[in-house]
């Protein structure tokens, strides 16, 4: 055949297909010419002459810098470098304000991994001294500024050639991206921590790849547990590189039949299975994959790493494990919802001890998300998602996509931001926040039940505004503007409601309004009908005894 056809299989094999056209595209190969997709959409296929030919290390290298190189230390560094020269021209530029920046930069460039890098590229570059310097003498702030400008100038113009950008660049992407998904392999064994990475990747997957390609396998007896291709006993792979895979099959082999190990996959499979962390897309602190599998062009359609949405979230800091929601909704919208089956979207945190963690978006899910009021309210949130509560802090507008995800209620959070903003100085957004949370929850409860929103939302947000009412009565009769007085009772109600008790929270209810002229609402009647309108009318009566009469506000200060 003068084709090899990659199929598609689970998330870590299409994982590893999306990672392998973007590898292509990148690298700039012709399609339906170089590769292509099978006439049912359901593989690819790459030209036999390009494989035996193609140098994959070097086309590897390019992609993950393409795609990961803007979140980099590398590129932290020449930030700060850039800065830091920029603010040196003013009058009033203070080298003590930069301190924790010239510690990042001689931190960061002066890591072992970065010391390793350098001592495989130092003869193949120019200005090597401009780093070898900076291993005997620091940068500091007590340096005089034309000296310590002079000394930036050097480094800069060192780490800006394209062999440093790479190999600086890879180094943070293999121990903070690549390492997340596979180990104890190629530039990954730690006895290939001091050599060079192109060469040990070559051995270990592009050599392999291109021998493979090369030759004939009519009389080869191995078979590969992922594709069914066959192989010679020299050219098997272990699948154990992959992370949460396999056990070292070298050791524990009782899982197999008669200790016989034969989970072996084949060099062309292994290199796709290397390219998984190229097909998750980083957004803020996680990895996600959306195993969009009807088809391979679904597959790149869905997890497009091209999108303005994508390269605007690769450089933030914060947790944005929300953002890949925005991008996935726009995606799956544009065509007919019944049309939809169910989305698998797999994420995996960039901790060291993180795991895969599994989603599905549901038909179900998707008619929710479709609602324009639900996804304003998500958009809203957006812009005020980091708060503080207690010690914690929370994304907030994570939390809510994730509850919405998972068929979870959004009542825990509520109940939670009305307790924080009983003391937060940030308390009119903190009710804001709570305000929108409740919104999304209560136009999900009655979308997923079928029911009109019209009706029962104005019963909802009349009760809301009786709350209101009666803090203002209480608040006058104390002469005040501060709700110090009734924090107690709100605390309370707050309480009866986290556990559904509905005769404390009447009780506590009669009591206070006992004390007013104010009649108890009619609504509250219904709490003795159903726990869930109990739950509804009262967050929304403790929205407005807090204060919170207002149900969308556009603009409002997140400090």
């Amino acid at each position: 055949m003068d084709r090899i056809v990659i199929s598609s299989g689970d998330f870590l094999k299409n994982a590893g297909i999306v990672g392998l056209v973007h590898l292509l595209e990148i690298a700039n190969a012709k399609e339906n010419d170089t590769y292509g997709l099978s006439a049912d959409g359901q593989s690819l296929w790459i030209a036999r002459e390009f494989a035996k030919h193609a140098d994959w290390t070097d086309m590897y290298f390019k992609a993950f810098v393409e795609q990961y190189g803007q979140a980099t230390a590398y590129q932290a560094v020449l930030d700060k470098i850039e800065i830091i020269l920029e603010r040196a021209e003013r009058e009033d530029f203070k080298r003590a304000d930069y301190k924790e920046d010239l510690k990042f930069i001689n931190d960061k460039l002066l890591s072992n991994s970065y010391r390793s890098g350098f001592e495989n590229i130092k003869e193949a570059v120019e200005d090597a001294k401009a780093y070898e310097l900076l291993r005997t003498s620091k940068l500091k702030e007590n340096m005089e500024t034309e000296e310590l400008c002079a000394r930036l100038w050097q480094l800069r113009e060192f780490l800006e050639q394209p062999l440093c950008e790479e190999t600086f660049s890879m180094k943070s992407i293999i121990y903070n991206n690549i390492n997340r998904f596979w180990d104890g392999k190629s530039f990954l064994l730690r006895a290939n921590a001091a050599k060079d990475m192109k060469n040990v990747f070559d051995a270990d997957f592009s050599e392999p790849l291109r021998r493979y390609a090369a030759a004939g396998h009519e009389k080869a007896k191995e078979l590969c547990i992922d594709c069914s291709g066959k192989m010679d006993a020299k050219e098997k792979v272990s699948i154990a590189f992959m992370k949460d895979q396999a056990d070292d099959l070298s050791r524990k082999r009782s899982a197999f039949w008669n200790c016989k190990v034969d989970a072996w996959i084949c060099p062309v499979c292994a290199f796709v299975y290397a390219l998984v962390p190229l097909g998750f897309t980083l957004t803020g602190r996680n990895f996600v994959f959306i195993n969009r599998n009807l088809s391979v062009k679904e597959l790149l359609r869905a997890n497009s790493v091209h999108s303005n949405l994508v390269k605007e979230s690769k450089r933030d800091t914060e947790e944005k494990y929300s953002t890949w929601i925005a991008r996935t909704i726009d995606v799956l919208l544009q065509e007919k919802t019944q049309e939809l089956g169910n989305i698998q979207v797999i994420s995996r945190g960039m901790g060291e001890s993180d795991r895969y963690t599994f989603d599905v978006i549901s038909k179900d899910v998707l008619k929710l998300l479709e609602d324009k009021n639900i996804r304003k309210d998500m958009e809203r949130l957006s812009k005020y998602s980091i708060i503080k509560t207690g010690k914690d802090y929370w994304n907030l507008h994570e939390k809510v996509i994730l509850n919405v995800l998972r068929y979870r209620s959004q009542y825990t959070v509520i109940n939670q931001l009305l307790k924080t903003a009983l003391d937060s100085r940030e308390r009119e957004t903190t009710l804001y926040r709570a305000a929108l949370v409740y919104d999304i929850q209560l136009r999900t409860s009655l979308l997923s039940k079928n029911r009109k929103t019209g009706g029962a939302l104005m019963n909802r947000y009349r009760v809301r505004d009786e709350g209101y009412e009666l803090r203002n009565v209480l608040l006058g009769a104390k002469g005040t503007s501060d709700d110090a007085c009734i924090r107690g009772t709100v605390y309370q109600l707050l309480n009866a409601l986290s556990v559904g008790n509905v005769e404390h929270f009447m009780e506590i209810i009669m009591r206070v309004y006992c004390s007013t002229k104010l009649q108890v609402p009619n609504a509250f009647i219904e709490f003795l009908k159903d726990k869930d309108t109990f739950v509804e009318y009262g967050y929304a009566f403790l929205l407005g005894l807090q204060g919170s009469h207002y149900e969308k506000k556009e603009e409002i200060t997140n400090e």
